[in-house]
C-alpha cells in the first residue's frame, strides 16, 4: 500500500470517528424491539409446540412397532431351575376409528392457527411498547430542554432583580421571590432529568440498546376516515378476534370428538418372535429348544359403559364450546371499545394542541407585556415570575399533548390489528410460522426429513 493510500485511509477513519452517530428513528426502534424481544421468541416456541401437536395427532394413525425381550427363571420345589428367553417384535395399527383421529388432527390444526394469531398479538404489543418508549424519551428530552431554558431565563431575571435591588428600585422580598422561583425551576429540571433517565432505561429494556440520539418522529400514519370504518377493520383483522374465532372452531371440533369417543375402534396387530426354553421331551438331555412364532390379528372394540366418563366428557366439551363462543363475543366488544377510546383520544389530543397553541400565544404576549411594565415600575417581580411560570407550563403541556397525539395514532393501529412489521413496511425479514409447521406436520422420522427440520431450526435461530 502506498503512502498516499494510507493517508487517505487514515483521513477516512478520522472523518468516520468525528461524525456523530446516526439518530435512531421510530422505525429503527421498532426493528430493534422486534429482533430483541424475548417475549416474541417465547411465543414462537409456544407455536412450534402447537405444531408438534398436529404431528402427534397424525402419528396416532400410524403403526406402532416395538420389541419386547423377556427372560424368566422358574424353580419348582425339589427340582431344577428352568430358564426361558424370548424376543418378540410386535406391530399394532388403528385401521378405522370412525373419525376420532381425524377430528383430533383437525382440532390440533385449529389450535395452531389460533396460536399463530396469538404470536401476532404479541408482536403488536412489542411494537407498541417500543413506540411508547420512543415517544417517552423524545418527550423527556424536550421537557429537559424546556426546563433548562427556563433556568437560564430565570437566572437572568434573578440577576435583573438583584441589579434593581442594588439601585433601590425593588425590595429584598422581590429578590427572594426570584430566588425561590429559580430554585423551584432547578428542582423541576432535576426531576425532568430523572424522568429522562427512567425513559431511557425503558427504551433499553424494549430495544436492547441505549437511546443516545433519536430523530424527529415521522409523519403521522394514515388512519381510516371514520370511526365505523376503523371498527370494521378491527373486527376483520385484529389478532385477538382471529385467535378467538379459531379457538371457537377448535371447541366445535372438540364436541364432535367427544361424541366420537363412543364409536368402535378397529385395529390390527402382527408379531413375530423367538423363544428359547429347556427341552422337555422324555429322555432328552439338558439342551434347549428354539421355536419361532408369528401371528396376525384384528380387533374390534367399543366402550359400552364407562361409569359416566364419556357423558361427562361430552358435556364438558359442549360447555367449553359455549365458553369459546362467549369469549369471541366478549373480545369483539372489547376491541370495538378500544378502537372507540383511541379514536376519542386522538380527537382530544388534537383539540388540546389547538387550545394550548392559543394559550402559549396569549401567555407569551402577557409575559412580554408584564416584563416591559415591570421595567417601568407598573408591575412587580412576582407578576413577572407568575407570567413566566404560566408560559412554561403551557409549553410543557404542548409537548405532552403532541406526544400523546403521536402515540394515540399507533395505539389506534394496534387496536385495528395493523401494528405489525408487515403492515408498517419496516423492510426486515419476518418469522414465517408455516416453515416449521411444514417440516413437522407429517410427523417426520427419516434422516432426510430430520435434516430438513434441522435447517428450519437453524433458520429460526438466525431470525
Amino acid at each position: 500500500m502506498t503512502v498516499r493510500a494510507r493517508l487517505v485511509g487514515f483521513a477516512l477513519l478520522a472523518m468516520a470517528a468525528a461524525m456523530p452517530a446516526r439518530a435512531e428513528s421510530l422505525a429503527d426502534t421498532m426493528v430493534a424491539a422486534y429482533r430483541h424481544s424475548a417475549l416474541i421468541e417465547q411465543n414462537r416456541a409456544v407455536l412450534r409446540a402447537a405444531d408438534e401437536d398436529v404431528a402427534a395427532s397424525v402419528a396416532a394413525l400410524r403403526p406402532v412397532v416395538q420389541w419386547i425381550a423377556r427372560h424368566a427363571a422358574q424353580r419348582d420345589e425339589g427340582g431344577t431351575t428352568a430358564r426361558s428367553t424370548s424376543l418378540t417384535l410386535t406391530s399394532s395399527v388403528t385401521l378405522y376409528d370412525f373419525g376420532r383421529s381425524q377430528l383430533a388432527i383437525d382440532g390440533a390444526k385449529e389450535q395452531v392457527l389460533a396460536t399463530r394469531q396469538a404470536l401476532v398479538a404479541v408482536e403488536q404489543d412489542v411494537l407498541l411498547s417500543a413506540t411508547a418508549a420512543y415517544f417517552e424519551v423524545l418527550e423527556a428530552i424536550q421537557q429537559v430542554a424546556l426546563q433548562q431554558n427556563s433556568v437560564e431565563v430565570l437566572s437572568r431575571e434573578r440577576q435583573a432583580a438583584q441589579d434593581r435591588f442594588d439601585v433601590g428600585e425593588i425590595t429584598v422580598t422581590d429578590v427572594a421571590l426570584a430566588d425561590a422561583q429559580l430554585a423551584a425551576t432547578r428542582a423541576a429540571l432535576a426531576a425532568a432529568n430523572g424522568r429522562l433517565e427512567v425513559a431511557r432505561e425503558s427504551y433499553l429494556a424494549v430495544a436492547g440498546r441505549q437511546a443516545d440520539s433519536l430523530s424527529a418522529p415521522p409523519s403521522l400514519p394514515r388512519l381510516p376516515d371514520t370511526l365505523d370504518e376503523a371498527r370494521i377493520i378491527a373486527q376483520r383483522s385484529h389478532p385477538a378476534i382471529l385467535q378467538a374465532q379459531r379457538q371457537a372452531a377448535a371447541a366445535e371440533i372438540g364436541v364432535a370428538a367427544a361424541a366420537a369417543e363412543r364409536n368402535p375402534t378397529l385395529s390390527g396387530t402382527a408379531s413375530i418372535g423367538v423363544n428359547r426354553a429347556p427341552q422337555t421331551r422324555l429322555g432328552a438331555g439338558l439342551g434347549y429348544d428354539t421355536t419361532n412364532s408369528a401371528s396376525v390379528g384384528l380387533e374390534l372394540s367399543q366402550t359400552l359403559y364407562s361409569g359416566g366418563r364419556l357423558s361427562a366428557a361430552y358435556r364438558r366439551a359442549m360447555a367449553q364450546r359455549d365458553q369459546a363462543r362467549s369469549a369471541l363475543l366478549n373480545i369483539s366488544r372489547q376491541v370495538s371499545q378500544t378502537v372507540g377510546e383511541t379514536w376519542a383520544n386522538i380527537g382530544v389530543a388534537r383539540a388540546q394542541i389547538t387550545a394550548i397553541d392559543q394559550q402559549i400565544s396569549a401567555a407569551q404576549q402577557a409575559y412580554d407585556g408584564v416584563r416591559e411594565e415591570a421595567l417601568l415600575g407598573a408591575r412587580t417581580t412576582l407578576d413577572v415570575l407568575d407570567s413566566e411560570q404560566a408560559l412554561l407550563e403551557a409549553r410543557a403541556d404542548r409537548i405532552t399533548a403532541e406526544s400523546n397525539l403521536q402515540l394515540a395514532h399507533y395505539q389506534l393501529l394496534s387496536a385495528m390489528g395493523r401494528l405489525t412489521v408487515e403492515h408498517l413496511n419496516l423492510g426486515i425479514p419476518t418469522y414465517d410460522p408455516s416453515q416449521y409447521y411444514s417440516a413437522v406436520r407429517d410427523a417426520p422420522f427419516t434422516s432426510k426429513q430430520g435434516e430438513s427440520l434441522d435447517r428450519v431450526l437453524r433458520a429460526i435461530g438466525r431470525n
